[in-house]
């Protein structure tokens, strides 16, 4: 029964990642076109998951300012652009190394916390920088900064503009994500950073400079989050205040939560659910998070492992 329990969970995983790769495929055939950018925002976002679930569900980091990343790797791309700068090999660089310092800044001071004062540390940093996106006029504050064109790579068979390209690059850099976080998690540094959230004093106590190894993996979150924010950037044509604010965080959390958190293809499968949900509902009624609201309740308190989760209980539950 285990191997089959095994296996279903296997197939599941494989069925999401399939499903994300054939959509610019299935879409048309079932006369459902605006899937395919459905599913392209969904996978933006699932990037950004990811990177939320290696810190919060491999190291025990509730972050609830994680998409302050999203948006300065965003506007960086939309600043650049403003000012005439489109090229991708300028633009995508400076928007990893901008998420990386302030990563690096943020994980320094916030990394002393422990808890509730972690969380709510990271939320105040992410609100600074909100109302400093609000302030600037000249980008436009909360009217937002358009974008006039997508970063050029100067290639002439890869162009963002083309969509079916654009898909398919999306999904590319998410299943690079993927083996990147599964290579880092299944590593000597991954297991120390597991180690740690079971019991930070233990590993410290045997040398293990926790702090540094948190550190290290906040900063790789970071810019791989500030990565997602870049391909929004270029999806949606538009940058905003509203990519850095609170919810946004939030959201992320609930795409970890719903998906599973420390799984490997738990936020992928959590993203899915979360926008296809919001996607449906939105149609239905403008209080969607009525309805969201207490599903996500269900899910926290009968599947509190989220999708992945479901495979884990009963796969213990027949060991």
């Amino acid at each position: 029964m285990l191997n089959y329990i095994k296996t279903a969970r296997g197939l599941y995983n494989t069925a999401v990642v399939l499903i994300c790769a054939a959509m610019p495929i299935v879409a048309p055939l079932i006369g459902q076109d605006f899937f395919i950018d459905v599913f392209a925002r969904t996978m933006i976002w699932a990037i950004a998951a990811i990177s939320l679930n290696l810190i919060m569900g491999y190291g025990g980091m509730i972050s609830f300012g994680h998409a302050v990343y999203f948006g300065i790797g965003g506007y960086t791309v939309g600043i650049l652009a403003f000012h005439g700068i489109e090229s991708a090999y300028i633009q995508w660089p400076v928007g990893l190394l901008a998420s990386a310092l302030f990563a690096l800044i943020f994980g320094i001071i916030c990394l002393r916390t422990r808890g509730v004062y972690f969380i709510m540390i990271t939320l105040a940093f992410a609100q600074m920088i909100y109302f400093l996106a609000l302030s600037v006029e000249f980008y436009g504050s909360d009217d937002g900064l358009p974008i006039d064109a997508r970063s050029d790579f100067g290639i002439p068979f890869f162009d963002l503009s083309d969509a079916m390209t654009f898909y398919y690059f999306i999904f590319a850099v998410m299943m690079g994500c993927l083996y990147l976080v599964h290579r880092i998690v299944n590593s000597r540094f991954g297991m120390v950073l597991r180690g740690s959230k079971s019991n930070d004093p233990r590993m410290r106590s045997i040398g293990y400079p926790t702090y540094g190894y948190k550190l290290t993996a906040f900063v790789i979150a970071g810019v791989m989050c500030g990565l997602s924010g870049i391909l929004s950037a270029n999806f949606e044509d538009f940058v905003s205040p509203d990519m850095i604010y609170w919810p946004r965080s939030g959201e992320l959390i609930f795409m970890v939560v719903l998906g599973g958190m420390g799984t490997l293809f738990g936020p992928i499968g959590g993203s899915l659910l979360y926008w296809i949900l919001a996607e449906i509902l939105s149609n239905i009624t403008e209080a969607w998070h009525l309805i969201f609201g207490p599903f996500l309740i269900i899910v926290i308190l009968f599947a509190s492992g989220g999708l992945e989760g479901v495979f884990k209980k009963f796969e213990r539950s027949h060991e």
